[in-house]
C-alpha cells in the first residue's frame, strides 16, 4: 500500500527519518517524532497510517489534530494525492459548520481539525468517537502554544478507544503535559540529524532603518522572480510592504492571521500554483504549511527567538533542495543566533521588475458541493475551452468553489471560449481570481 501511494506522490525514495518513523509506527506502540521544519513529517505518519486503516469500518478511525486550518487543509491534501479509497475529511474555525456536519453523517475514515472545532462536534455528538483507534498530534508544541491544552485535553479524554498516539514537534520539548497520556513512547529523534539539514545560503542586506522599505523594494526587483517568501513580525508591517509593492506594480499577495480565512487560502494557493512569486506574512506561514520549492526567504524584520528564525528558514531548502536566506540589518542590529560574517548581498541603483508570473489563477464558484472533480474542470477546459494539456497547472476543488491555474497567455481567449458553458448541467461561473 506504500509503494502504490509513493508512486502516487511521484516520489522514488524516502528519507532517513521517514523510514524510521514508519517502523515505529507500525509497530503498534505511541511515538514522539522529532524532526525539523520541511524535513518530511506529513508522510511520515501518513504512509503507516495507511496500512492499519480497515475497510469494513463505518466510522472515523485516525483523528489528526492540528494548530491552523492551513495544515489541516494541507494534510488532507496529501492525503487525497495519495491515491487511496479511504474518505478523508477537515474540521476547522471559520469553516461552514453546516458543511462539516453533513460530511460527518457519512463519517471519514480519516479525520484532520483544529481542537477547538473538533472539540464542538464531540460535544453535540456530530460523530461517532468509539471507532477511533489512531490520535495524531500534529506540530503539538504549535497547538500549546495557541492555547488549544484545554481543548486537547478534553478530545483525548472522550477518545476510550485509543490503542495508539503519534506527537510530532519540530523542536524536543522539555516535558510533555500527562493529559496526551502516552505510555512508554518510541521516540525518533532527527532534531539535531545533519541529512535533514537543509543546504541553505545566508545573506545580509544593510539598509539604514530610513531606507529599509525601499531597499526591500530593490532586493525583491532583483530575486522576485524566484518563489520567495517575505517575513515580518506584525501584520501591520506585511500591509505596508504590500501597499509598497503595489504603488510599484510589483506583484504580490499577503497572509496573515488578521484575514479572512477564504483570503488566506486563496493566497496561499496562489502562491503554490505560481500565479504569485511573492508571498508577504507574518510568522503564520513558518510552520505546518506545505509551500514547495520556495527559493529566497527574506528576513524584513528578524524574529525574536532563534527558534523562530530556524522555522523560518526552514519553509526553503526543503528535503534536500537549495535555498537563500536574506536578512534585512540596519548597521546597529545584532542578533546573537545569526552567524558572524555573514555574506553581504550589494545592490545596485536600480533594477527591472520581475516579469508576471506565466500562471493565472481563475476562479469558479461551483465545487464539491455541486459534484464538480478535477476531471469535469479538464474536460471542458481542454474540449470546450481548447486548451492544451501544458496550458493547465494546479486545480484545487474546495466545497463551493474551484480554483485553476491557467497560462496567462490563453486566459482571454480561454474567458471567451466558455462564456454561457455549463459545468455539471449548471451555468458555468468563470472569472480571474482577484
Amino acid at each position: 500500500m506504500i509503494e502504490n501511494a509513493l508512486k502516487k506522490l511521484n516520489i522514488s525514495k524516502l528519507n532517513e527519518m521517514q523510514n524510521a518513523s514508519i517502523i515505529a509506527v507500525e509497530k503498534g506502540k505511541d511515538v514522539v517524532l522529532i524532526a525539523p521544519t520541511g524535513s518530511g513529517k506529513t508522510l511520515a505518519f501518513l504512509l503507516p497510517l495507511l496500512s492499519g486503516l480497515k475497510t469494513d469500518v463505518k466510522g472515523v478511525q485516525t483523528l489528526i489534530l492540528v494548530p491552523s486550518r492551513e495544515l489541516a487543509l494541507q494534510i488532507e491534501q496529501v492525503f487525497k494525492q495519495m491515491g487511496s479509497s479511504f474518505k478523508v475529511n477537515c474540521c476547522y474555525g471559520g469553516h461552514a459548520v453546516r458543511i462539516e456536519e453533513n460530511n460527518l453523517a457519512h463519517p471519514p475514515a480519516v479525520l484532520i481539525g483544529t481542537p477547538g472545532r473538533i472539540a464542538y462536534h464531540l460535544e453535540r455528538h456530530n460523530f461517532d468517537e468509539s471507532f477511533i483507534e489512531t490520535l495524531i498530534l500534529d506540530e503539538f508544541d504549535k497547538s500549546l502554544e495557541f492555547g488549544f491544552e484545554q481543548d486537547m485535553s478534553y478530545i483525548i479524554g472522550t477518545l476510550l478507544s485509543l490503542k495508539q498516539r503519534i506527537l510530532t514537534s519540530a523542536t524536543k520539548m522539555e516535558e510533555i503535559p500527562a493529559f496526551v497520556k502516552l505510555n512508554n513512547p518510541a521516540e525518533v529523534d532527527f532534531s539535531k540529524d545533519n541529512q535533514v539539514k537543509p543546504d541553505l545560503k545566508l545573506k545580509k542586506v544593510i539598509a539604514p532603518a530610513a531606507d529599509k522599505l525601499e531597499i526591500l523594494f530593490k532586493l525583491l526587483s532583483k530575486i522576485g522572480g524566484a518563489n520567495t517568501l517575505v517575513f515580518c513580525n506584525h501584520r501591520e508591517t506585511v500591509d505596508r510592504i504590500s501597499d509598497l509593492l503595489f504603488e510599484h506594480g510589483l506583484g504580490h499577495d499577503v497572509f496573515h492571521g488578521g484575514m479572512e480565512q477564504a483570503d488566506r487560502e486563496k493566497a496561499l494557493l496562489k502562491f503554490r500554483n505560481g500565479s504569485h512569486k511573492i508571498l508577504i506574512t507574518t510568522d503564520l506561514a513558518a510552520r505546518g504549511l506545505d509551500i514547495p520549492e520556495v527559493e529566497n526567504i527574506v528576513h524584513y524584520q528578524l524574529p525574536y527567538t532563534e527558534d523562530a528564525y530556524i522555522h523560518r528558514n526552514g519553509r526553503t531548502a526543503r528535503m534536500h533542495a537549495k535555498g537563500t536566506a536574506y536578512a534585512v540589518l540596519t548597521e546597529d542590529e545584532h542578533y546573537k543566533y545569526l552567524p558572524e560574517n555573514i555574506e553581504e548581498e550589494k545592490l545596485g541603483d536600480k533594477y527591472k521588475l520581475p516579469e508576471a508570473s506565466n500562471w493565472v489563477t481563475l476562479y469558479i464558484a461551483n465545487g464539491k458541493k455541486d459534484k464538480i472533480n478535477k476531471i469535469d474542470i479538464v474536460g471542458l477546459f481542454l474540449q470546450k475551452g481548447g486548451l492544451q494539456k501544458e496550458d493547465l497547472g494546479l486545480i484545487e476543488v474546495k466545497d463551493t468553489t474551484s480554483y485553476v491555474a491557467v497560462k496567462r497567455t490563453v486566459v482571454e481567449k480561454l474567458l471567451k471560449a466558455l462564456n454561457g458553458e455549463k459545468i455539471k448541467g449548471k451555468k458555468l461561473k468563470l472569472e480571474i481570481a482577484s
